[in-house]
């Protein structure tokens, strides 16, 4: 008996069976139209029934369809019959939802490269041939899922293995963040930094990306604000360490010396791609990561998008009347379902609103635009920058969400900050001491609060504005 037989005679007289592979399972996945008919009408009725028919009552359709041949009709009863008479002999249910799964994953591909020979021979061009690579993502990416939910109960181990099971992050090369982060970024996540115009949103991005191309990860940048030189510019003053403004004029000879050095110590790739401002969305990256993996077998690791509030929206066209909350909104939900899609971190910025600009306490209030942006990301953060800060060469960093640890753990801290080289980097915890909100525990005592004293006298709340 063919396995097309044997799954549908399981989905005739097999309830457990039917219940795990129906959603999965289409019909342009048979080969011959009379398995095809069988199937249809199996599904048909279940979904009229919401039970498994019978072979009576499949018999009896077919010979009162008035949509189908004569012909058909006994073939599709003769198959019924085939069916019917095999219905004792017992199957592994295992191995057949195995086999299924397979047949189902082999006959998308096939389905999908000749819809794909279809599509480059239509001389009509009625179909797009960037429809291709998608067509074929789609069927290499069947797989039935089985998961029907979390049972508290009866899935208790599996909890507790979850709780004690180290998660894979991308970590940062700053210590202050891997420790409010619990050691980097996770995958499937949206991390924001927000910050006025100058203060460095793309520098701290370029400064990541950096670190995790020196980690040996694969980095794709996507750029909407800067030209894709202009990002690199910024990689190598930080990796070659060079001031930004001596790379027009340093020697060809010095440059390749200190590009073959980071060679030999880099094994990731670092890929930039510009797009037009407002222009590309989240069809556009999906469409990039697609072709990276078909011409470059290039998979990032991370994404950084420069910057989230200047990309378009893959749901809401151009020009719709629709407030610039929801709009934004729709852009951060679009880039977070790239993030699980593609299984990376995603790490963007935002812009601060004219009063956040001048403020050297932002909050979430101070998102421009949106405040629908905070409520999607899971990881957000403000950079904040004041002459006496520009002086030390620091940057201060206040947590505004986070999903991964405490947001009062290091509430706010600072780090080093070199602008000619476009690098960050810790500074002496000596720098942190006077700051409200690190979450350092000293030995100064409570005061009539309850609340340890800070260093400068005030308690360690320092939650309000001034």
């Amino acid at each position: 008996m063919k396995l097309e037989t044997t799954i549908l005679k399981n989905l005739i007289f097999n309830e457990s069976y039917t219940r795990k592979i129906l959603p999965f399972i289409k019909i342009e996945y048979f080969s011959t139209n009379i398995e095809k008919i069988v199937f249809g009408e199996i599904g048909q009725h279940i979904s009229k029934y919401k039970h498994l028919p019978t072979y009576e009552s499949l018999v009896i359709n077919f010979t009162e369809s008035k949509s189908l041949t004569e012909e058909q009709v006994q073939d599709s009863i003769n198959l019924i019959r085939e069916i019917n008479a095999d219905k004792d002999e017992p199957t592994d249910i295992d191995w057949l939802i195995s086999q299924t799964e397979k047949f189902c994953q082999d006959r998308a591909l096939y389905n999908a490269i000749m819809k794909s020979v279809k599509i480059l021979d239509d001389k009509n061009q009625k179909e797009d041939k960037g429809m291709i690579p998608k067509l074929l993502s789609d069927a290499l990416g069947v797989s039935f899922d089985r998961s029907v939910g979390h049972d508290y109960m009866d899935d208790a181990d599996a909890r507790f293995d979850f709780y004690h099971r180290h998660e894979e992050k991308i970590p940062f090369d700053l210590d202050l963040f891997n420790k409010i982060t619990k050691g980097g970024l996770p995958k499937k996540t949206l991390n924001i930094a927000l910050a006025g115009t100058g203060v460095g949103k793309s520098l701290f991005m370029c400064h990541v990306a950096g670190s995790c191309l020196s980690q040996g990860l694969n980095v794709l940048y996507i750029t909407m604000e800067m030209a894709e030189e202009r990002i690199a510019e910024r990689v190598d003053a930080n990796l070659l360490n060079i001031d930004i403004a001596d790379l027009n004029s340093i020697s060809k000879q010095d440059y390749d010396r200190k590009f073959s050095a980071l060679k030999v110590n880099t094994h990731g790739k670092l890929i930039i791609k510009e797009y037009p401002t407002a222009a590309a969305s989240a069809l556009h990256f999906r469409a990039l990561l697609n072709e990276l993996q078909l011409k470059k077998s290039f998979k990032p690791d991370i994404i950084f998008i420069d910057y989230l509030n200047i990309c378009a929206s893959a749901r809401i066209k151009p020009g719709s009347n629709v407030n610039s909350y929801s709009y934004i909104k729709a852009i951060a939900e679009e880039l977070r379902g790239l993030a699980v899609e593609f299984d990376v971190p995603i790490v963007s910025a935002t812009q601060t609103t004219r009063s956040g600009f001048t403020s050297s306490d932002p909050g979430l209030e101070d998102t421009s635009e949106s405040f629908g942006l905070p409520a999607t990301a899971d990881f957000m953060f403000a950079l904040i920058s004041t002459e006496e800060l520009q002086q030390l060469n620091q940057l201060m960093i206040k947590q505004l969400k986070n999903r991964y640890n405490d947001p009062t753990y290091y509430k706010r801290f600072v780090i080093g900050i070199d602008r000619a080289k476009m690098k960050l980097y810790d500074v002496e915890q000596s720098a942190q001491d006077d700051l409200v909100d690190t979450g350092q525990v000293d030995d100064k005592p409570l005061n009539t609060f309850g609340d340890r004293e800070s260093r400068f006298g005030g308690n360690k709340f320092g939650g309000f504005k001034i």
